[in-house]
């Protein structure tokens, strides 16, 4: 017989799972379904590169999870079935430019802002991060919940009122400018800048793309506020949590299980039809896919969708590619500057000058001369993770072409994909910024391991053009028109069947907000049903 369920969920990233839990708590009988042979998406670990060097194979720092109303609402639970964090109280970020200059980001503002050469720099900087402060509640209201929806005006209406007409509308300009630019107006120095544009990267962005300049203080105020958590033990743990509760749920969990089209009867979705099973549902189906997939494979083409919305799902742009590189060490890095031997996350580069560039050229098909690198290491919060004595490092880069046709240094050959002889030279590249800012790394280096586009692309269908984040998180494809102008509620044009992950509302990271909103909204509507 064919199974049936209160909700069917596609797609186990962490806003999948997030998802099935919450439904699974409120009493409905849901379904699970991963297209791969494990659940978690872009969430795991492993020993990449040698035994006893374990790995966050992909994603790695939970700041946006632990401050999000999803782990409000199930971290309690997690905690019971094993997740633990690690954490610091101390130094939490870093940038090391070429010519060796260091700023640093301590949890504590008034020390990171206590190293900035002018005085009325410190003073607006504690200030943006009060301000922020103040109207955390509103502005997390708005970022993070149903943007076209009457709740949100709630948040508009408490903003007006605490920060008046001139207030907000200084958060609007900060909407629609740069990272460079409100980097620029707000400060004299250029410390803030080289500190956190870097991190615009994490959010799909580049400097000079709009909504850096209201990026930049969230998660600023972010690092500040819940510093960089690691879970204990590799982010693997994250997953088994997961497990262990949607076992206790009694989550049907079917791995293995690509969705490959979605059943509908009267126009209204009714199932999810994998290779060799079909999962039938009374009310929902929550699609963690994007556009491209949902509205071009997925949906029949006489589902009921407006002929507009398909198109706009034809032409919706997937960002920058991204690399990740594992290092296993003998020894922890002899940093130039010390004090960077005891950070768990440096950013290598000139922040939006170098930044900006470098995505200049990967979104011009170039393999970028001097990429900013993102520098991991984990071991400093979690010891346990590497043998005693030694180090690893998790190495990002996210400013990278899916087929790269040349070379901005003009010493690799590239002719659109990435090949092993490729791969090998820009990781030497890589290697070699590292080696610039730690001079000992070649003698303590062991072992790479290294995740090409290609690659990421390869294991999460979602990571189109090897973007790992869902699409591009330009301002015309974010807030109000993410993913699509003519779809940009979760509730998509079909009755019961509701668009989350990534490249939905409020976007790519770990928050799981699109998630925890459409799980919230559909317990609520019912209890609404049974009031009424």
């Amino acid at each position: 017989m064919t199974p049936t369920f209160d909700a069917v969920v596609i797609g186990s990233g962490v806003n999948g799972l997030v998802a099935a839990a919450q439904l699974a708590k409120g009493g409905w009988s849901v379904a699970l379904v991963e297209g791969r042979d494990r659940l978690g998406g872009f969430i795991a670990s492993e020993e990449r590169t040698l035994p006893g060097y374990l790995h966050d194979t992909y994603s790695s720092w939970h700041p946006l999870f632990v401050s999000g109303p999803a782990y409000a609402a199930l971290g309690a639970d997690l905690h019971r079935h094993g997740l633990e964090y690690r954490n610091t109280d101390g130094l939490i970020t870093g940038t090391v430019t070429d010519e060796g200059r260091v700023v640093l980001a301590h949890r504590d503002p008034a020390a990171t802002a206590g190293a900035f050469a002018h005085p009325e720099d410190r003073t607006a900087y504690l200030a943006l991060l009060r301000r922020f402060l103040d109207n955390a509640d509103a502005l997390g209201g708005i970022l993070g919940g149903e943007p076209r929806s009457p709740q949100v005006l709630r948040h508009v209406v408490k903003l007006l009122r605490r920060e008046r007409f001139s207030g907000t509308e200084e958060w609007l300009r900060a909407t629609v400018t740069s990272g460079r630019s409100y980097c620029r107006g707000a400060f004299r120095g250029d410390e803030p800048d080289v500190l956190w544009t870097p991190w615009l990267l994490h959010a799909g962005l580049s400097p000079d793309h709009a909504l850096g300049g209201l990026t930049l203080p969230v998660l600023a105020a972010t690092l500040h506020g819940f510093g960089l958590p690691v879970v204990a033990g590799g982010a693997r743990n994250f997953v088994r949590a997961f497990e262990a509760l949607l076992g206790e749920l009694g989550v049907h969990v079917a791995t293995g299980k690509p969705a490959r089209r979605l059943l509908l009867t009267d126009g209204r979705v009714t199932g999810v039809a994998t290779d060799g099973e079909t999962f039938r549902t009374r009310r929902a189906v929550l699609a963690s896919v994007t556009p491209t997939a949902l509205y071009g494979e997925l949906l029949p083409p006489d589902a009921p969708v407006p002929p507009a919305v398909r198109d706009e799902a034809l032409r919706y742009r997937y960002g920058r590619a991204a690399m990740q590189l594992h290092v296993a060490l003998s020894a922890p890095l002899g940093w130039r500057d010390a004090r960077l031997a005891g950070v768990p996350l440096v950013h290598l580069g000139d922040g939006s000058a170098s930044t900006a560039i470098a995505c200049a050229e990967a979104e011009a098909g170039l393999l970028p001369r001097r990429p900013t690198l993102v520098v991991g290491q984990q071991y400093v919060l979690d010891p346990a993770r590497v043998p005693d004595g030694a180090a690893a490092l998790w190495i990002q880069l996210q400013e990278l072409p899916y087929r790269p046709t040349g070379d901005a240094a003009g010493e690799l050959d590239a002719d659109g994909r990435w090949t092993k002889e490729l791969t090998e030279g820009y990781v030497r590249r890589v290697l070699a910024r590292v080696a610039l800012h730690a001079p000992d790394l070649p003698e303590k280096l062991l072992a790479w391991d290294a995740i090409t586009p290609s690659d990421l692309a390869a294991h999460n269908p979602n990571a189109v053009h090897g973007d790992p984040y869902g699409g591009s998180a330009e301002l015309d494809q974010a807030l109000l028109w993410r993913p699509l102008p003519g779809a940009a509620r979760h509730a998509t044009p079909v009755p019961g069947l509701w668009h989350i992950g990534a490249s939905t509302h409020p976007g790519p990271g770990l928050g799981a907000g699109s998630g925890h909103l459409v799980a919230r909204h559909l317990l609520r509507g019912r209890r609404r049903n049974g009031r009424r």
